[in-house]
């Protein structure tokens, strides 16, 4: 009796075998030697083969970065690659175009394919099955593939010997030679799930699985390609594990550390944001930009208060961090987030009022710059004041680039905002905001705004904030934070002590 799964999966099956039918249309009526030209015209462009067998799949130009990465498959036979593509950049599309050619043009002839449980394992393998049984351009061309008594879901053999098994974690894998041949391709679809890689001793048993059972499926004297699909969900998973033993390992964002489409061909910037807009901070950092967000590692929970009316605290700073230094860009393979936030201190408290916090641009951010000033204006703060990171790694982006900007705002505005440039020489950026913030949040005295915490600006920094640790990549919001509530710290020691610092350099314009 059928289950619920096998309605499932007969149904999807029927849908994705009529779309591929219907997209791979051929010529009855071509010359036999005009056939054979074209066929071999197209086995010597790769793309040019991706698009005419695959047409419901090639519906975007690739991108440079994704031509490279399939000429690095198609011209090895002994790889072990890891691509952690962002969701939306088609990893596991390429690679299944990548895998057929091979398969179809007599490369390779024995495939595993490997997730998280069999159904699953399945479930990829099904796109193949269905490809080779239905899509009338690879039938056209390389014949009829399925072979009626050995065609089932989970394991299929084609007409010319091409073997395919859906392997899930934990199963046996031995027993997969295809007459005498050992596998030669290994895929790895979804290995890792939220669940598993909240306990490290799961996912060290199944990293040997992976690295004992299923790669001794080998032959020795006969190359192996290995590829893994999957983005960096936790700081220890399998990914991440197999990674290091991978001849090359594809980092790739849905944006670049400019903040641009990897893939503009495909996801415009516009799409993007929408897609980004509906989702948590960190649910983009994890599935968009290969960054899990470990929580609890310094910040365990957030306060969240009434703040006092602005005008009546003992000081209030607006400190913003324009851009990554340059060490960072070395480091940081994603764009920075511009930050700009609202500090008001009452005896030991801190609070936070407002904040600005995107990867956007800099014009966007000068904005920020005035909208903070008028903030202080419609809360009656007397002295408005805009802090400015610029240390020595920044310049001259301070100098060349954000003052002409917030000259140039200033026209539109009627006013210029006055600024004081914080050039202090920094140390880690963690090591700092630990120091300084997490002793405030500890005892109570770091509050963020009630009022703002369903705001995304605020929300994302939450999210930053909940993500500080030693390894974390971005700490941009949390950065800007550290630098309001250093220069309040340090204006109360200046006053009690009754001298300037020197590490704050004041500039009027």
């Amino acid at each position: 009796m059928a289950t619920a799964e096998d309605k499932k999966y007969l149904k999807l099956w029927k849908q994705y075998a009529e779309n591929v039918k219907k997209s791979t249309p051929v010529d009855i009526n071509e010359n036999p030697i005009a056939k054979i030209n074209r066929i071999a015209i197209l086995e010597k462009n790769d793309e040019a083969w991706f698009k005419y067998y695959f047409p419901n799949h090639y519906t975007s130009e690739p991108t440079d970065w994704q031509k490279a990465s399939t000429r690095r498959v198609m011209s090895k036979t002994e790889y072990y690659l890891v691509r952690s593509w962002s969701r939306e950049l088609s990893k596991t599309t390429r690679t299944r175009m990548e895998v057929l050619k091979k398969v179809l043009t007599g490369i390779n002839r024995n495939i595993l394919m490997i997730s998280d449980n069999e159904k699953n394992a399945q479930r990829f393998l099904l796109p193949y099955k269905v490809q080779l049984e239905s899509n009338d351009r690879i039938i056209n061309d390389y014949g009829e593939q399925k072979n009626l008594g050995q065609w089932e879901a989970g394991e299929f053999v084609t007409r010319g010997g091409a073997s395919f098994r859906a392997i899930g974690a934990g199963q046996n894998p031995r027993g997969s030679n295809n007459d005498a041949v050992r596998p030669d391709i290994i895929l790895i679809e979804d290995i890792d799930t939220d669940e598993e890689v909240r306990n490290a001793d799961r996912i060290k048993e199944k990293v040997k699985w992976l690295t004992e059972a299923v790669y001794a499926t080998r032959s020795i004297s006969q190359p192996l390609l290995w590829i893994a699909c999957g983005n960096i969900i936790a700081k220890y998973c399998c990914i991440t594990e197999m990674a290091k033993l991978a001849d090359r390992h594809e980092i790739v964002n849905i944006r670049d550390k400019k903040g641009k489409s990897t893939w503009p061909e495909r996801n415009t910037e516009e799409l993007i944001d929408r897609a980004l807009s509906l989702q948590p901070w960190s649910a983009q950092q994890k599935e968009y930009y290969n960054n899990p967000i470990s929580e609890g590692d310094t910040f365990k929970t957030i306060t969240y208060g009434i703040c006092p009316p602005l005008r009546t605290c003992d000081q209030v700073v607006v400190y913003a961090d324009p851009a990554t230094s340059n060490k960072d860009r070395r480091t940081n393979k994603q764009a920075s987030y511009k930050g700009v936030v609202i500090v008001g201190s009452k005896g030991r408290k801190r609070y936070l009022y407002k904040v600005w916090l995107d990867q956007t641009s800099n014009a966007k951010f000068v904005d920020w710059l005035y909208e903070a000033y008028l903030y202080l204006k419609d809360h009656k703060v007397d002295t408005k004041r805009i802090h400015i990171e610029n240390n020595s790694l920044q310049n001259p982006f301070y100098e060349q680039v954000l003052l002409p900007a917030i000259y140039l705002a200033g026209d539109s505005y009627g006013f210029t905002i006055p600024i004081t440039e914080d050039a202090r020489k920094k140390d880690d950026k963690f090591t700092r905001i630990e120091g300084t913030l997490e002793p405030l949040n500890r005892l109570g005295n770091l509050i963020f705004n009630e009022k703002e915490k369903d705001e995304p600006n605020m929300i994302r920094m939450h999210d930053q904030m909940i993500g500080v640790s030693a390894n974390a990549k971005m700490m941009d919001g949390p950065d800007a934070l550290e630098g309001a509530c250093w220069l309040i710290q340090n204006r109360a020691v200046q006053k009690n002590m009754g001298y300037r610092f020197g590490a704050i350099n004041s500039r009027k314009y």
